[in-house]
């Protein structure tokens, strides 16, 4: 069954988006870090975000018996937990009160959280616009 998400629940989900991750960045454009930190929190997000949209297609694709290899699906995997991993090693080797640690951490979380259910909206909106191609040769075949 393909359902088409309500504006309400795509609205919210670019809002959760949005808002963390120009939370994020306004905390990284306000802080004392070095350039070269500030670089490396805003790859980790831009690394983060790409790699939980790419294991969202993935595991999806996988349900709609779309061919996704192992090792693509491996990767990303892989990819999104590093993320994680670097986003914590790098809060836990800072010289950040907790309370900043604390504010990284949870606009990084509702950012992938966020463009994961931007990315499932996305798709789902353009699977309920255009017909299924096998229900089509479905009603042309008869079956």
């Amino acid at each position: 069954m393909n359902q088409k998400p309500s504006n309400a629940f795509i609205g919210a989900s670019w809002i959760a988006l949005v808002a963390g991750m120009v939370g994020y960045l306004i905390g990284l454009w306000r802080s004392d870090m070095l350039l070269s930190e500030k670089g490396y929190y805003f790859t980790i997000l831009m690394y983060g975000l790409f790699s939980v949209v790419s294991l969202q297609k993935a595991v999806r694709d996988r349900i709609e018996d779309v061919v996704v290899t192992d090792i693509y699906f491996g990767l990303a995997w892989f990819s999104s937990l590093l993320s994680i991993a670097l986003l914590i090693v790098g809060l836990w080797n800072a010289e950040l009160l907790p309370s900043e640690k604390g504010f990284y951490a949870f606009s990084f979380l509702l950012s992938l959280f966020a463009v994961i259910t931007v990315q499932k909206n996305t798709r789902d909106s353009q699977v309920y616009k255009k017909p299924d191609s096998r229900q089509i040769k479905a009603d042309y075949s008869g079956e």
